[in-house]
């Protein structure tokens, strides 16, 4: 094993004080530090004297991120020049330009083209903004509906002037026929074609022709016989491969290292430079292994072009310079490494966050990456033999830092580089002065392809902090904006959270795994991938086991008999243990779930058909149940209710198993398990681990079986004081309805069934985000999430274009046995799952049917066309998208029609309208709401999970409510009169005069940085009372915002209601009364009787909003 590698792997998780002790030897002196400061502050100083700031820069120092206005210039240029309607284009502009104080800027820029700009944008939101009264108003009203045309024209005007300060030409024989001015002026060009990682194989194709013409192109003008002299070329390695990342590295390293090697023999014989652009950092092993493959293809030898950019943010940058040079070294040949800053920090931040990792890959200070910058600088110079360098940087303290070290050192080859319409004076500065190379980094393409390259520019310079945004501010001096960043050597940065942390001080994040170190992959999936047999029971009949995607068997279980279940239920009592003493021992079983994380992976592999991401995701969720529950329990102790049944499926048999059966015990009931029969040797596995840590064997009993032989013994048990249930909304009923007839009326039944999820996508979307979080929303665990997408609706002006990239990115989907690393999408659960699906695709008008494996349990990725989710008459549940298109006029109809369809899971949408966001979260009728991302993977505690209608009675697991329904409850005393007698056609119409309540004041719930997770209570509006002291239960309701209504009436009038959400009952006849609601048609409707009944008339509601634009976090990075 390469050694550097594994000290590089090594270094990507320690702390910024233990990586930085690497560069001791190469921190500059005392001394030497001041020499560079006072240089650095005198370039300043000559900067602000005699030079003239670029357009971007004075934009910049205008609008920062710490203003609205900074933010809103962010968002319009992320979204505006993308959007291919009128309408939609005039809402974006209004909503993102009216809430900005634009007047407060005007004539505060030294230049009269920012000045204008703030004019038109100053103009654009007084008309827009129409809310005046009187004649006034009018005319500004008629000025805004005549003048959207030329206010349209006016922003797109300033949107496009930004892009154009950085793209140097929408061709790259433009971008090449205006670089001749500054070549001139002795500057040097690399160009960089503009776009997105690749999403298809054509994009990969399309990517690959446009690199190779753009070297084509470039040869005419390479003039010179030394590379360093002539124009080059930048590319992104995964532009050329739709699945660039390690899980397909098989993949990746067939196609991808040929197409590369292709296009630097093109560079080579061109006489150019071609350099590999640096990427996320989960990419880094995979891009070394690529580099290195195409590097020793013999016919480079004799080319001293081939590039390589290292991020000094990165803690890895130090080891990776090692390895660059010991690989030139061994292949003998002279290479190119750009050293950068870095483009990706607050992505970064914000994926160690989400996926539980052990720190952050990148410095969490932004001192730490200067101070790492100018040590592997140092470093790079002492290579110059073998490496020749180039220091991309816009910062006068990092420039003077190179200069003074590279004198020192004797070195003169190398060259500094600036993107192009970015620090030109200070560049200027250095090629007139010093005589120094200087390179412009020049990105080529198209407006709507650079909108992701222009925010990422604003979000690194627009920030308080940056050197760009400060350098002609003259209220900060020039040595502050010199600053030598080793005197912060150690002092934290912008505040924050570690990932273990983000739930803190409550709980831990539960621990990732990173899927991007080979090592880690390896060690995973030698456990994963061993072909074993299990066997699990001691009690019963053996059950086989097969391996959904082999169709082989793989072991066996036990299921109990009739008489082995009522041993159980007759052994299963109470937890008599202490809150604290619980929760500790659910810690514990957090712990060795941790512990023996490749036993249960191999057990979900093999069982359940999950590929390693979901294996994962389930662990980590199971994990946080644990521990989300157990500080619940310690915080808000309760008596317990006495034993639960906890009914639980095999979509995610140790998450929702053990989320149920924690819950429980944390609230110190005893517990009944049934898992589903098609997954029972992970909770066999689970259950040891769990009594292992202490759980009473009496407390929590495990029983297998067949669900209509078990199940109808479990839920009519005398002993039994609540069921929580997750399946099908039939087999809901059915449970039910035997609890009616069996149990006490006041007895729970929570339940989560499932639902027709739709998702959104308007015209000011990102295409490549909106399809990515389609694809794993839709696909991921082949759609075997009960949050899983249904019904996607496109807007029409944009529909061709999305399902072009959506269905060239479902084609690159991997198929097949979970085993193997790079399954995307693994096989449905048993063979009769995989018929009614394949059955129903068959019946349905297909527009894509991607491919499959002919053996084990598959079902192709499939897209069909509806008209609407009307269409839809129930659940199909496996990899099946239905798509519709709707005009922008119809959004109200759309969410009208998503709300009919009875379900209440989870809804999506991808806009940057906020007013709109907000005007749909206000009408969508579900339990969870996600905006700009997937939504499935609800984290515990963040994104409480569960719906209402069909897709469930509540509470939300995960969430604050959750505990509470296990509790031991205090019934209503049977005292007051009895109200009015009606017939249900009467109470009907009562309920006809619906008001309409606002949610109450939504709460922050924890999470990771550029993410907001938020959760409100919304009143029960249908709310019955019934029984003595009936009246007085509708003004306790009244006073929640529900509509309530007291009435006697017969029982079997209850089947005839439409739309009740709920019964408040206190009297003889309770049994009647729930056997009664139970036989409704459509949601289950609870019967409460007890004294806090208030808590259960309030329906939860969970939004998650991804912050972020194209990636960039502007709160995280304004600091």
């Amino acid at each position: 094993m390469d050694p550097i590698r594994v000290k590089m792997r090594g270094a990507c998780y320690l702390p910024d004080s233990d990586v930085l002790k690497n560069f001791e030897l190469l921190t500059p002196t005392k001394s030497e530090r001041v020499r560079i400061v006072t240089q650095a502050s005198s370039m300043v100083e000559r900067l602000r004297t005699n030079s003239s700031p670029s357009m971007m820069e004075l934009f910049l120092g205008e609008y920062g991120l710490s203003s609205n206005e900074g933010v809103a210039l962010m968002c319009l240029a992320e979204a505006l020049l993308r959007v291919p309607d009128a309408a939609t284009m005039d809402a974006l502009i209004e909503d993102k330009i009216v809430p900005s104080e634009w007047g407060k800027h005007l004539g505060e820029s030294h230049s009269a083209l920012v000045n204008a700009s703030t004019w038109a944008l100053f103009l654009t939101g007084h008309v827009l903004n129409d809310s005046g009264l009187g004649i006034a108003g009018i005319l500004r009203g008629a000025i805004k509906r005549l003048g959207e045309p030329v206010i349209r024209q006016a922003v797109a005007s300033v949107m496009r002037k930004m892009g154009q300060e950085f793209v140097l030409g929408q061709t790259i024989q433009k971008a090449i026929e205006r670089s001749q001015t500054f070549e001139a002026e002795g500057y040097s060009f690399s160009y960089d074609m503009l776009g997105e990682a690749a999403m298809t194989e054509d994009d990969a194709n399309n990517y690959f022709m446009s690199y190779a013409d753009a070297i084509t192109q470039i040869s005419n003008a390479a003039s010179s016989d030394s590379i360093q002299e002539n124009p080059g070329i930048s590319i992104k390695l995964s532009a050329l491969h739709p699945r660039y990342d390690l899980l397909h590295c098989d993949q990746v390293m067939q196609d991808l290292v040929s197409r590369a090697h292709s296009l630097t023999l093109l560079a080579k014989s061109a006489g150019i430079g071609l350099n590999i652009d640096a990427e996320e950092a989960a990419r880094l092993d995979l891009s070394l292994d690529v580099i290195e493959a195409v590097l020793s293809e013999p016919s480079l030898i004799g080319w001293d072009g081939f590039g390589v950019v290292v991020q000094a943010y990165g803690k890895r940058a130090n080891y990776v310079i090692d390895w660059l040079y010991r690989l030139a070294t061994r292949l003998d040949r002279r290479i190119m490494v750009r050293l950068v800053k870095g483009a990706y920090w607050d992505t970064e931040i914000k994926l160690a966050q989400v996926q539980g990792l052990p720190d952050f890959p990148v410095y969490s200070a932004k001192h730490h990456t200067d101070i790492s910058y100018i040590c592997c600088a140092t470093k790079l110079l002492m290579m110059s033999d073998r490496i020749y360098p180039q220091f991309a940087t816009h910062n006068a303290h990092t420039i003077a830092a190179v200069l003074q070290i590279a004198d020192e050192k004797n070195v003169t080859d190398y060259e500094f580089q600036r993107l192009h319409g970015m620090g030109e004076a200070l560049h200027e500065q250095i090629l007139k002065e010093r005589g120094a190379r200087c390179r412009i980094y020049a990105p080529v393409g198209h407006h709507k392809d650079l909108l992701a390259y222009l925010v990422r520019r604003l979000l690194e310079n627009g920030a308080n902090s940056s050197f760009v945004n400060q350098i002609f501010d003259v209220d900060v001096s020039s040595m502050a904006v010199a600053a030598d960043p080793f005197d912060k050597l150690g002092m934290p940065g912008t505040e924050i959270t570690h990932p273990k942390d983000i739930f803190a001080p409550r709980r831990l994040n539960s621990k990732g795994f990173d899927l991007s170190d080979s090592t880690v992959l390896s060690a995973l999936q030698q456990v994963r991938s061993k072909h074993k047999t299990w066997e699990f029971g001691t009690q019963g009949n053996v059950h086989k086991v097969m391996n959904p995607a082999t169709g082989k068997e793989i072991g066996q279980v036990r299921f109990l008999s009739g008489k082995d279940v009522q041993t159980k239920i007759d052994s299963a009592g109470l937890w008599k243990a202490s809150a604290k003493k619980r929760a500790s021992v659910l810690r514990q079983v957090a712990d060795l779930y941790e512990e023996n994380a490749d036993d249960i992976f191999a057990l979900l592999t093999h069982e359940a058909g999950k590929n390693l991401p979901d294996c994962v995701g389930e662990l980590r969720e199971a994990i946080d149940f644990l521990r989300f529950y157990a500080a619940e329990a310690e915080l808000n102790p309760a008596p317990p209710a006495g034993v639960f049944v906890c009914i639980s499926p095999w979509n995610f048999p140790l998450a929702i198993f053990t989320g149920q059966i924690a819950a429980a015990l944390a609230s110190g009931n005893g517990v009944l398990a049934k898992p589903s029969e098609s997954t029972s040797m992970i909770a066999y596995f689970a259950i040891e681990l769990m009594h292992r840590a202490g759980v009473p064997a009496s407390a929590l009993q495990l029983v297998v079986g067949q669900g209509n032989i078990v199940g109808p013994e479990l839920c009519s048990a005398p002993s039994v004081a609540g069921v929580c249930f997750t399946g099908s909304m039939a087999t809901a009923n059915i449970i039910n309805r035997t609890m009616a007839s069996q149990l006490p009326s006041h007895i729970p039944l929570i339940a989560e069934t499932g639902g027709l999820n739709a998702m959104i996508v308007d015209s000011t979307a990102l295409l490549e985000q909106a399809v990515r979080d389609v694809l794993a929303s839709a696909f991921q665990s082949a759609g075997q999430r009960c949050s899983a997408l249904r019904m996607l609706y496109i807007q029409s002006d944009i529909a061709s274009d999305f399902q072009k990239m959506l269905f060239g990115s479902m084609q690159a989907l991997v198929v097949c046995d979970p085993v193997r690393i790079d399954c995307d999408v693994g096989p449905l659960i048993d063979q009769a799952a995989q018929e009614k699906v394949l059955q129903y695709i068959d019946q349905g008008n297909i527009l894509l049917k991607t491919k499959a494996p002919e053996y084990g349990f598959f079902v192709p990725p499939t897209v069909l066309a509806v008209s609407g989710i009307g269409d839809l008459k129930e659940e199909i549940f496996g990899p099946v998208l239905h798509l519709a298109t709707f005009n922008s006029d119809e959004l109200d109809q759309v969410i009208d029609e998503i709300n009919t369809s009875g379900y209440g899971l989870t809804f999506g949408l991808h806009s940057r309208i906020d007013d709109r966001v907000q005007r749909v979260l206000s009408k969508v009728d579900v339990g969870n709401l996600y905006i700009n991302r997937n939504q499935i993977g609800a984290v515990v505690g963040s994104q409480p999970f569960g719906g209402h209608g069909l897709s469930g009675t509540g509470p939300k697991a995960g969430g604050p409510r959750y505990l509470p329904r296990f509790a031991l409850q205090n019934l209503l005393c049977v005292e007051g009169d009895l109200p009015p007698r009606m017939t249900a056609k009467e109470v009907s119409n009562a309920f006809a005069k619906k008001r309409n309540f606002l949610p109450l004041m939504p709460v922050d719930l924890p999470g990771p940085t550029g993410e907001s997770n938020r959760y409100s209570l919304v009143p029960r509006q249908r709310v019955l009372c019934m029984g003595a002291g009936a009246e007085k239960y509708v003004k306790r309701a009244l006073e929640l915002g529900c509509y309530a209504i007291a009435a006697t009436l017969d029982e079997d009038d209850l089947t005839l209601i439409e739309d009740l959400e709920a019964v408040v009952y206190a009297g003889p006849n309770s049994a009647r009364v729930r056997q009664a609601l139970s036989k409704r048609a459509g949601p289950i409707v609870p019967i409460l009787m007890d004294e806090n009944f208030e808590v259960w008339l309030m329906r939860e509601q969970s939004i998650c909003i991804d912050t972020t634009a194209a990636g960039g976090n502007a709160a995280l990075l304004a600091g």
